[in-house]
């Protein structure tokens, strides 16, 4: 359970910096530069959600406590979120914006909060509250961060980028269903 509170602490701790700690960020900007704190951001990161996977996969195999066993009906509302969960994040990622993009304003965080929320549906052992309810909790309180920094400005939206979304979205989630899911977490995602 460690190895998964340091790295939900490493990637969440990170990405609040500029929530809790603008004067931090903003130190840390004036000394590396803007390249060189994206660097240091993307390194912590990374090393965040590699401890987190190490963290989460260690406890469940340990016997992770069961807080909830939800219906196996469940796992159907899973894949559609999980869907859902695929074009938002493509949608957020485009350099151009659509509709969608455009009506969720943080496709990004809403995709976050789509992963946590499904996973929870499906996953009642501590662990997988623990990440996944970390996730959401962190994702809720970036949104209601931005709004109050004002957001961002409309901008011009375009049917193609969510044709796009949804064409690249749908073949990601498809593939990490049928393939990627098994060999990055060890656990198949439809079965």
């Amino acid at each position: 359970m460690g190895m998964l509170i340091l790295g939900l602490a490493l990637f969440i701790g990170m990405h609040m910096v500029r929530i809790v700690a603008p004067s931090l960020r903003d130190a840390g900007i004036a000394k590396l530069g803007g390249t060189g704190w994206k660097i240091l951001y993307t390194v912590i990161s990374i090393a965040g959600v590699y401890l987190m996977g190490k963290g989460y996969g260690a406890y469940r195999a340990e016997g992770s406590p069961i807080l909830y066993d939800p219906p196996l009906w469940m796992g159907h509302i899973t894949i559609l979120l999980m869907a859902l969960a695929f074009i938002f994040v493509v949608a957020g990622n485009l350099p151009m914006t659509g509709h969608i993009k455009e009506k969720l304003k943080h496709p990004m965080l809403i995709s976050i909060k789509t992963w946590a929320i499904a996973h929870l549906l499906i996953n009642g052992d501590v662990a997988s509250v623990v990440l996944f309810g970390s996730m959401l909790a962190w994702a809720v309180v970036s949104v209601i961060a931005i709004k109050k920094r004002g957001g961002m400005p409309p901008v011009a939206t375009s049917a193609k980028a969510d044709v796009i979304s949804i064409v690249i979205g749908l073949a990601l989630w498809l593939a990490f269903a049928m393939w990627l899911h098994t060999w990055l977490i060890g656990v198949s995602a439809i079965a």
